[in-house]
């Protein structure tokens, strides 16, 4: 371990032991470092490690603070990082799989808890959905807000936060374009229908099935184009 990594790790335990609890004020720099035990120099080199990955918040002429620390916060990097794989098929195909995984079981947790007017905002998006059918910018949008719906019903959010991470908004603009291509959209509106009827229903069993069928249809769909060595059309900011 470096250094600066022993500095970061010190400043760390000093959050997790409650030493700094979240929205305190770190001492100035001259006893920070002597609180650590090192050089002004790796001090300043910790504090800024930590404030890329929004542990702390540097506020010009006031000082340095820790943040919230909430998932939403110290997690919003991972889509970043999952931008960078787009060129890599055996990445997208991990992302994918880990999606699998983790957006059936987060689909029947949601229908044991959603209330109705989180229903009624899942439904919403469903009928934009539909009647954007041939706009492909609306569908990655409302396809994006469908499924952050349905996740924000688990009142989970760092579950929230690692599926919309996973999901890319590239790769979700890339498969729905293909999928437009391919007259195939109407079959994955239908999945999306499915998923909002189970829900209606409160059956976390059916809810988790209609997710995992439309996931993996989604998949089995990416690996057929990534084997081809089609391209996959790039485009859109709309987040998955």
């Amino acid at each position: 371990m470096s250094l600066t990594d022993k500095a970061i790790e010190r400043i760390r335990e000093l959050i997790r032991t409650g030493a700094l609890p979240p929205g305190s004020k770190l001492p100035p720099e001259p006893e920070l470092a002597a609180q650590l035990g090192l050089s002004r120099n790796l001090a300043r080199e910790a504090v800024k490690a930590l404030a890329v990955a929004r542990v702390l918040e540097v506020r010009r002429g006031d000082g340095t603070y820790v943040t919230s620390l909430r998932p939403s916060l110290l997690l919003e990097g991972l889509g970043g990082a999952v931008e960078l794989l787009q060129g890599d098929s055996v990445a997208l195909r991990d992302l994918m799989e880990v999606r699998r995984l983790l957006e059936p079981v987060a689909t029947a947790l949601a229908a044991t808890r959603i209330s109705d007017a989180q229903l009624a905002e899942v439904e919403r998006h469903l009928d934009a959905m539909r009647e954007s059918r041939d706009d492909v910018e609306q569908l990655i949008a409302h396809d994006a807000a469908f499924h952050r719906a349905v996740v924000s019903a688990t009142g989970n959010e760092t579950l929230l936060t690692l599926l919309e991470g996973i999901s890319g908004r590239t790769l979700r603009a890339r498969v729905w374009r293909g999928l437009v291509d391919d007259e195939s959209a109407g079959h994955t509106l239908t999945e999306h229908e499915a998923i909002f009827n189970a829900l209606s229903t409160r059956d976390a069993a059916l809810s988790q099935a209609a997710a995992l069928l439309h996931v993996s249809n989604t998949e089995q769909w990416l690996r057929k184009h990534l084997r081809s060595g089609e391209p996959l059309l790039l485009g859109t900011t709309a987040r998955k």
